[in-house]
């Protein structure tokens, strides 16, 4: 039996906007993926923590309160810090398209905007992340 690819979701900040995040959660796991979900107010340090304890593959964050300038690379260099830039991180919120492009360039897999199709998501993410022990 092949492994399951392991995702994280997570809502950083301060921002109690979770439906979208609840939605997506339950889209990845109807669709295959093993889906953990940390809940509201996480901050970047518990969500790599929890990335690295869950032996994850990819965490995706989403963040409505505008902070994802902040938010995204906070998280990916925590878990640089933790060893494991491996995982891959990808998101969605409301983004302006520029910011869009300069956290894709710092590390961000990808972004989804409102109004993105759950299968796009579903898709990009069964297209692009990986189990480790696959």
């Amino acid at each position: 039996m092949s492994a399951k690819t392991r995702i994280l979701v997570a809502k950083p900040g301060l921002d109690g906007h979770d439906r979208g995040a609840k939605v997506v959660a339950r889209a990845l796991r109807d669709a295959g993926f093993e889906v953990i979900y940390t809940g509201l107010h996480q901050t970047p340090e518990m969500i790599a923590s929890a990335a690295v304890q869950e032996d994850v593959d990819g965490v995706g964050l989403s963040i409505m309160s505008g902070a994802h300038n902040t938010l995204f690379p906070a998280v990916l260099e925590a878990l640089q810090r933790r060893g494991a830039p491996d995982i891959t991180v990808f998101g969605g919120g409301i983004v302006p398209d520029e910011d869009i492009v300069a956290l894709e360039a710092r590390g961000v897999g990808k972004i989804f905007t409102p109004g993105t199709p759950l299968s796009a998501i579903v898709d990009w993410v069964d297209g692009n992340i990986r189990p480790k022990s696959s």
